[in-house]
């Protein structure tokens, strides 16, 4: 579903800064019997519900329009949080030197989930606390605000 999802970055990214936001990411995905496009906004000093109200309405029209879904979804606009999922390569790099958690699908050198600093990302290759693994092997990587983490 790239091609769907890179459609409406491409349709979100011009709206969403006539309203002071920048996307985050665009997902979508099936949960049950149920499609969602998840479209996730930023904006420096946090998301209100208003801009999450602001960009859904901004986007219903555009995205009707577009009509790049032929089957039925349910549109969710929200922020990523403060846990936010690292998913692009413009994330990773962003956040190099933050504390991040991960789980891996397969253990490397032991460890499936673990806490660490993000120290590097290049072509698709994480490294944490030293221990580097691919990005696709990841079930995810998101920022965390630990404030007990003490590197060992």
């Amino acid at each position: 579903m790239a091609n769907v999802t890179d459609k409406i970055w491409e349709l979100a990214e011009p709206l969403a800064a006539e309203l002071g936001l920048s996307i985050w990411d665009v997902r979508y995905v099936k949960e049950g019997a149920d499609w969602y496009l998840r479209i996730f906004i930023d904006k420096e000093g946090g998301v209100s519900i208003d801009d999450c109200v602001e960009m859904t309405h901004a986007i219903d029209g555009p995205l009707d329009e577009l009509d790049p879904i032929k089957d039925a979804y349910t549109l969710e606009v929200s922020s990523p949080g403060a846990e936010r999922a690292l998913t692009r390569d413009s994330h990773f790099e962003a956040y190099i030197g933050s504390k991040v958690m991960v789980k891996l699908i397969r253990p490397v050198e032991g460890k499936r989930e673990f806490k660490g600093i993000l120290e590097a990302y290049k072509d698709g290759e994480v490294t944490v606390d030293s221990l580097t693994f691919n990005k696709k092997d990841a079930s995810y990587v998101k920022l965390d605000d630990f404030d007990d983490y003490i590197a060992e």
